[in-house]
């Protein structure tokens, strides 16, 4: 894909994240995407695994398809060798799909189970959970580096802090990707978790360079307000929510990326809505509003 090639046919940059659509199978997520001439799919590891991974790959070529990102690894702050042998099996599947980027969500509080909460035992000791992410991350960068597959760091809203992830700002990620070559470890910049954040357009600017430099995937979806009471489900389409994406997007041009851009929306209603319908509705929101 070339910067001339997205400026011709704007759509074919455009992904569809597989959770978007989460009914659809691999290979309905791929007709899919066929189907309504998108660019590349973001794919996750458990529907993948369900219909296998070579047959996945071979899938994914087949129909002249791209893979954005693979999600996702992570989940470093348990800092035990199960979480690390399984970030090493992602990384491998990355390689076998050639996935633009791993995407690692780095996990929360030790002991503090998303959508479960505190166990008995939690740590409360988040400087002590971050360092346990900057220890695996040194083990992990140079295995994938050696496969030539790209960790991503996405940083969440604060409000998934002690559950999933301990890293809630660009700035953060940045700081810990920083000791890496650019092609071992980039960041995510997901509208719905960075669009709040007062320094949000230094650190993309920060992040810049050739080829995006730091950015390996731009994610959008919106942030709905109010929230649901299930908060990880308050994405919505873009266009639905608060987000002001020109100037978010603008900003993320500018810093020179021009890979793919990635719709991931976690939302019952769009969930439980006709598939093909929720496709053309991204591609429509899409065009308007970032594109």
């Amino acid at each position: 894909m070339t910067p001339e090639t997205t400026a011709a046919d704007p759509v074919r940059r455009l992904s569809l994240n597989q959770w978007t659509t989460r009914r659809w199978s691999v290979p309905e997520a791929v007709d899919g995407c066929v189907r309504h001439d998108l660019g590349a799919i973001g794919l996750w590891r458990e529907p993948v695994a369900e219909h296998g991974l070579a047959a996945t790959a071979k899938l994914v070529r087949d129909a002249g398809l791209r893979v954005s990102s693979l999600c996702r690894g992570g989940f470093l702050t348990a800092g035990d060798r199960a979480s690390l042998d399984d970030n090493r099996r992602a990384v491998d599947e990355a390689e076998e799909l050639s996935a633009a980027a791993l995407v690692l969500v780095v996990g929360g509080l030790p002991g503090v189970v998303p959508g479960e909460g505190p166990q008995p035992g939690f740590s409360r000791d988040l400087a002590g959970a971050r360092e346990r992410v900057a220890e695996a991350l040194a083990v992990l960068a140079p295995y994938a580096g050696e496969r030539g597959v790209r960790l991503a760091l996405e940083p969440l809203h604060p409000m998934y802090c002690a559950d999933r992830a301990v890293l809630s700002t660009l700035g953060q990620a940045l700081d810990l990707a920083a000791g890496y070559p650019v092609e071992q470890v980039g960041v995510v910049v997901d509208t719905f978790h960075v669009w709040w954040d007062p320094e949000l357009s230094a650190q993309i600017a920060r992040a810049g360079g050739p080829n995006g430099g730091r950015i390996a995937s731009y994610q959008v979806c919106d942030f709905l307000a109010p929230l649901p009471a299930d908060v990880l489900l308050g994405r919505g389409m873009m266009g639905d929510g608060i987000i002001d994406f020109g100037p978010l997007t603008a900003a993320v041009t500018s810093a020179g990326y021009t890979g793919d851009i990635e719709v991931e929306i976690f939302n019952a209603e769009i969930w439980a809505a006709d598939p093909d319908e929720v496709v053309a509705t991204m591609k429509r929101r899409y065009l308007s509003l970032i594109a």
